[in-house]
């Protein structure tokens, strides 16, 4: 092999080139883990898929979970700490107290990673990937995920208060966005991801009674579909947890029937209904709404757009032994 690759260097060098090139992806890599763990995928996608056939509403929560982590301090795990007499982790800021699911899925996927290849794999790619599987095994697209993810020391609970808030313009979401290095496209892809799932009443519950305080409904929100939420979410307290599903269409399903919703003036949350108040992102869902392909391959590069923010790597962060707690 030595004088191979001594007698043939050029060839070699176009090798390299050539073919793992496309494996790298700022300091992430596609390969990374192939010979330290190479059943990972496999262990992760049983874990969701087991997960599933438990609970289908898990699939959006831990897509969810991927999101929140994400956007708060970058793609590091920090959102799986649990808090500390020294930490103040991220489980209790008003976005995901009593709302945040799938820390025990992550747990078991963790447990039997570090069975097969101890001390190897981060928090924050098992993140990546349990979203990529959540995703793919409820009939969505499939990507390939850049792995190489260190996990973070550290948690912010303010900067998990000031996620995205479906209450908010979607001037301020955006702006949110482009704060982390994505775009306004975005903002209606990433959006796709409430095409399954279930949303608690407080979320939406002004565009039922109050909406901006008028004492009523929302006027852009179907009669049927309004009738049919007051029933999920009668105008009292003890109905704020209750839940509705995102799209009652095809509720466990990731299509792009979210988008055909929102055409039809049927979008759950305000900020759903309101990528139809924007040129570019009504351009969006409306061409969403009727080619379903196209929302897959723009979902699957928004998603690992989203996947490398804030990123650590090399010799950043650790790989936790327990993701709920600092090594």
């Amino acid at each position: 092999m030595e004088s191979f690759a001594s007698n043939k260097l050029p060839f070699v060098s176009m090798f390299w080139l050539v073919f793992l090139s496309p494996l790298v992806c700022s300091q992430l890599y596609y390969n990374f883990y192939d010979s330290t763990c190479p059943n990972l995928t496999g262990i992760v996608r049983y874990n969701v898929w087991s997960a599933m056939a438990k609970d289908a509403r898990i699939a959006a929560s831990l897509l969810r979970l991927h999101f929140h982590d994400c956007f708060v301090l970058g793609c590091d795990a920090s959102v799986l700490l649990d808090d500390t007499d020294t930490l103040k982790g991220e489980k209790n800021a008003l976005p995901n107290k009593n709302s945040l699911r799938g820390f025990e899925v992550i747990d078991t996927i963790k447990a039997n990673l570090e069975k097969a290849c101890p001390s190897t794999v981060s928090c924050a790619d098992i993140l990546t990937l349990a979203a990529r599987e959540a995703v793919y095994l409820s009939k969505g697209p499939f990507w390939s995920v850049p792995l190489g993810r260190r996990d973070g020391t550290t948690a912010s609970e303010s900067e998990a208060n000031n996620l995205p808030s479906p209450f908010e313009p979607i001037e301020d979401i955006t702006t949110k966005f482009i704060s982390k290095g994505l775009e306004k496209k975005d903002v209606a892809v990433l959006s796709g991801a409430h095409t399954f799932g279930f949303a608690q009443c407080f979320t939406f519950k002004p565009r039922l009674f109050d909406f901006g305080g008028s004492g009523k409904s929302d006027p852009a929100l179907d009669d049927s579909v309004l009738q049919s939420l007051q029933k999920v979410c009668p105008n009292q307290a003890d109905s704020d947890t209750n839940l509705a599903p995102l799209d009652p269409v095809t509720i466990n399903t990731f299509d792009n029937t979210y988008y055909k919703n929102i055409v039809n003036n049927s979008g759950l949350l305000q900020s759903d209904q309101a990528l139809l108040g924007d040129n570019t992102t009504a351009s969006l869902v409306n061409n969403y709404s009727k080619w379903p392909l196209l929302f897959f391959r723009d979902f699957a590069v928004s998603m690992e757009k989203m996947g490398r923010i804030g990123a650590l790597t090399g010799q950043q962060g650790q790989i936790r032994a327990n993701c709920r707690v600092v090594n």
